[in-house]
């Protein structure tokens, strides 16, 4: 069987391509492609080639390619720029593993914009809108929306190329970024149509100027960071967070929440249930510490759901969707948990336990908090009749006061921290 040969080319023709890949294109009695490219490269084909349009037809292209291999056809599939580069190459190769690809690479079309504006690109992180439509940003959306990806790169990243579609335009891209608070610190530049007769160059922009530009269909956004990135810690102070008055003080205390945040054993993607959120301190500090993953968090008082949304917005947390439920209702829409939190249960801890763990992923742990009694006997109860197996901590702190010109400690409520696993019988 011949091989195939997947082609990088861009929209200045034979002009942009060496004269062994315009060779290949010749000679090829198969071409695939987009309908523009092909108009493109029209007078290079022979006369007999049957032309594919791959337009809206994705699926259908490995199929023409092994019906053309298996008739012993010379094959020639054009990608814009360089095809292993959120090109076609990687899903052909996927789906044709027992036939040879011959990848041909350009320069990425995020090579010449960063290019156009003198930028150096080596430390940038590349990204694809070119996703399904999920429509505008809104606030608490998470992994599932098409703009997802977007946001998780801001947060790692210093320097942005994203490619863009037509839905998934660098307007509406940058006004996920406004309504996430990621104005203020980024700058964006916009390179439409490149190497067209009507190639431009829109920016250095604001996020916010981005916002209301209008842009060619082709184009290509790059965002740099114009500031110094922020470290990304845990342990904040407890009146770092927005909290119910005249209740003030209904909060997993700095120490308790470090050491329940130790023990779910969180990573960089880990998608964490947050039950009882309170004023979300948990939930909060675990989306800050993983980046790549996502927090859901529900909580039935009203006055303290306003709260956690109000410290998502102060902290800058996007990874965090914040439901105003009493749990278990709800919980079905989340994505299975590698690790959950129970900080309050509103009368329904036996349940919430076993839904809990039924979903958790393989290794996740479930870590609780109780203050009395009756809860803790109940917690330990139903772990036992669901086979779990689980830890208790006992946490007693003080902290310093002072009294005249002196120090004295002050004694915390001791709280009962579970950490408990699914799949063997607990002790």
């Amino acid at each position: 069987m011949n091989a195939y040969h997947v082609i990088g080319v861009l929209d200045n023709g034979a002009e942009g391509i060496t004269p062994a890949a315009l060779h290949l294109i010749s000679q090829a009695q198969v071409v695939i492609g987009g309908a523009r490219t092909l108009q493109i490269f029209a007078s290079t084909f022979t006369r007999d080639a049957q032309l594919l349009d791959l337009t809206g037809k994705l699926p259908s292209v490995p199929q023409w390619v092994n019906d053309a291999l298996q008739r012993d056809q010379r094959v020639v599939v054009l990608a814009t720029g360089d095809p292993l580069c959120y090109g076609i190459a990687r899903y052909l190769i996927d789906r044709l593993p027992d036939a040879r690809c011959n990848t041909v690479p350009n320069v990425s079309t995020a090579q010449l914009a960063f290019a156009r504006l003198n930028l150096h690109w080596q430390d940038a992180a590349w990204v694809s809108a070119h996703a399904h439509d999920s429509g505008e940003w809104l606030s608490g959306a998470d992994s599932r929306h098409a703009l997802y990806p977007i946001l998780q790169a801001t947060v790692s990243s210093n320097k942005l190329a994203i490619f863009t579609s037509p839905q998934n335009t660098p307007a509406r891209i940058a006004r996920m970024l406004l309504a996430e608070n990621f104005g203020a610190e980024w700058q964006v530049a916009i390179a439409n149509a490149l190497l067209q007769p009507t190639e431009r160059i829109v920016g250095p922009l604001s996020i916010a100027e981005a916002a209301q530009t209008d842009s060619d269909a082709l184009n290509i956004m790059l965002l740099w960071r114009t500031g110094v990135q922020p470290t990304r810690v845990h342990g904040l102070r407890d009146d770092a967070f927005a909290q119910r008055k005249p209740e003030k003080g209904l909060i997993t205390k700095r120490e308790v929440r470090a050491v329940s945040l130790a023990y779910l054993q969180l990573h960089a993607r880990s998608i964490v249930w947050d039950i009882g959120a309170g004023s979300g301190s948990v939930g909060l500090e675990a989306a800050r510490l993983c980046p790549l993953g996502h927090v859901y968090a529900a909580e039935k008082n009203h006055d303290d759901a306003e709260n956690a949304r109000e410290n998502r917005k102060r902290l800058g947390v996007y990874n965090y969707t914040l439901a105003h439920t009493k749990a278990p209702a709800g919980l079905g829409d989340w994505l299975d948990p590698d690790a959950v939190f129970i900080g309050g249960s509103g009368g329904e801890l036996e349940e919430l336990i076993a839904y809990s763990l039924q979903r958790m992923t393989r290794g996740g742990n479930l870590v609780m908090n109780f203050v009395t009694f009756e809860n803790l006997a109940r917690a330990l109860a139903t772990l036992k009749n669901v086979g779990a197996t689980w830890q208790v901590t006992q946490m007693q702190v003080a902290r310093s006061q002072p009294i005249l010109d002196m120090q004295r400690l002050a004694a915390e409520n001791p709280v009962w921290i579970i950490c408990a696993q699914a799949g063997e019988k607990g002790a």
